[in-house]
């Protein structure tokens, strides 16, 4: 990521996608990528560095959290979701995992939420506050303890 583009690539062109789209498309399209979440659960054989799994407050049902690293230093997203997990909140997991893949966890960590509104639309925002940061909030969670741990290897 660069000064002048503070997003991703794959991040960048999703929210284009969005901010293009007359409303009524926008929810369509969210609706999409709900229908897909499911390809964003982590595959047989998979190994993660760290995996988070458990029901918060703020969300319906159970929503896993799976950090992969390569040998590059670049993170990738995995995720499941509970049966009752609304679509906003799994809209926002295929987009962030296609969009967040392939940079690394301190990237993640110092994204700007602020994009959100651009994807989802600010009437959205407004009424499902909550569910839209929730998956970004987990993302960047698992990231922060994946670094933390690195640190303190280092440390050590």
């Amino acid at each position: 990521m660069t000064e002048t583009n503070m997003y991703p690539p794959k991040l960048e062109k999703i929210i284009h996608l969005f901010e293009s789209l007359p409303e009524t498309e926008r929810r369509e399209t969210l609706v999409s990528y709900a229908d897909n979440a499911r390809k964003q659960e982590p595959r047989p054989g998979e190994k993660f560095v760290l995996e988070d799994v458990r029901k918060d407050e703020e969300c319906a049902d159970t929503v896993g959290v799976y950090l992969q690293v390569d040998d590059e230093g670049k993170a990738h997203f995995r995720m499941t979701l509970g049966p009752e997990v609304q679509t906003l909140t799994r809209a926002m997991t295929a987009i962030l995992c296609k969009g967040l893949d392939g940079r690394t966890p301190q990237e993640v960590l110092e994204l700007p939420g602020d994009f959100v509104t651009r994807i989802v639309g600010t009437e959205l925002v407004r009424v499902r506050s909550q569910t839209i940061y929730y998956v970004l909030t987990r993302i960047k969670g698992i990231c922060k303890v994946y670094l933390d741990r690195q640190r303190m290897a280092e440390v050590a």
